[in-house]
């Protein structure tokens, strides 16, 4: 799951930069992937199974260590993975102190089958470091030296910014886990 969250993130902050305006209001946008099918295959000792959708396709899906109960998913079982992705992004006034928190809950094995929802929510605040008008791309740098580089759909907001912008991002994730 950390492979396919961290993608579905990436693609969530893409969407957000194709935002037409980039006013100084919070601009949001929820991207939403449902994965739902019959587990094929269980990696025990690797944390992984591969789920078949019904169309025939075969996801495999990365489980984190840290989810409790995955000894109880059997091959066979159906099971729907749901994930929501909200970012938000805002242009940060100068002066604004730089933010940079996060909190998580979670009821993942809580439930009477393996399963439950995690929800993470973070904000940093991330600089503009580089901006490619012939991809186009951008490149922000933010806490801690990372860097973080996407594609924008829309090649005008490229216009609205420029290179030591500062803007807030804020993501709001939840996935949601049920074993039929």
């Amino acid at each position: 799951m950390k492979g396919v969250n961290a993608v579905l993130a990436a693609a969530a902050l893409a969407l957000a930069l194709s935002l037409p305006s980039w006013a100084q209001e919070v601009k949001q946008l929820t991207h939403t992937v449902t994965l739902a099918g019959t587990v094929e295959t269980i990696d025990h000792d690797k944390h992984l199974m591969n789920i078949k959708t019904a169309d025939g396709v075969f996801n495999t899906v990365d489980v984190p260590p840290s989810v409790k109960r995955f000894d109880e998913v059997k091959v066979g079982d159906k099971v729907s993975v749901t994930y929501n992705n909200t970012v938000f992004v805002k242009l940060k006034p100068p002066g604004e102190a730089a933010a940079d928190t996060g909190s998580q809950t979670s009821t993942m094995g809580q439930e009477a089958r393996p399963g439950g929802t995690t929800a993470v929510e973070r904000t940093m605040t991330a600089t503009v470091a580089a901006i490619d008008t012939a991809a186009p791309s951008i490149t922000f740098v933010g806490p801690n030296g990372w860097k973080y580089s996407r594609r924008v759909a829309d090649p005008d907001v490229l216009d609205k910014l420029k290179v030591g912008d500062q803007v807030d991002i804020t993501w709001n994730t939840s996935v949601t886990v049920a074993v039929d």
